[in-house]
């Protein structure tokens, strides 16, 4: 019997997630460009989140804060190429955690982001990743992250 497989929305939809309606540009740049078969998105942020993680922001909010800023950028990807079944792999993504100077678990932080992406992909989720810690994000966002996918022609 030929099981259905599901669509990145789908199963975006199956985790009870949506994808926000997309975000303006907060300076003079667009939001991902787009050369061959690769897009390079500008970092998202996210509304619902501000502050510094190691202060006012716990690791579990912090993961949720990485986990909107993806779905704010596969609302981008998706703006781009009109469906997210187009993603061939997502190739790394980079995540910037605003934290105090002694907070160090960035990567656990990330962790919201990079899961989400293995959750709607499966292995073409899988990705490279750098995880640093900033002294302050634009706005007082918690988390801002950007994104390298590769797209079927």
């Amino acid at each position: 019997m030929n099981q259905r497989t599901l669509t990145p929305e789908e199963r975006l939809e199956e985790l009870g997630l949506r994808l926000p309606e997309p975000r303006k540009a907060a300076g003079n740049y667009v939001s991902c460009v787009r050369t061959g078969n690769l897009i390079f998105t500008a970092g998202q942020g996210t509304d619902e989140y501000r502050g510094k993680l190691g202060a006012d922001v716990s690791i579990e909010e912090g993961y949720l804060a990485a986990r909107q800023c993806m779905l704010n950028l596969l609302t981008v990807i998706k703006e781009e190429v009109g469906e997210l079944s187009k993603v061939k792999r997502v190739v790394k993504i980079l995540g910037f955690v605003n934290s105090t100077p002694e907070f160090t678990d960035q990567p656990k932080v990330m962790n919201g982001s990079s899961d989400l992406l293995v959750q709607v992909f499966g292995e073409k989720g899988k990705h490279g990743r750098s995880a640093v810690g900033m002294a302050q994000l634009p706005h007082n966002n918690a988390v801002e992250v950007e994104m390298i996918v590769e797209i079927e022609e």
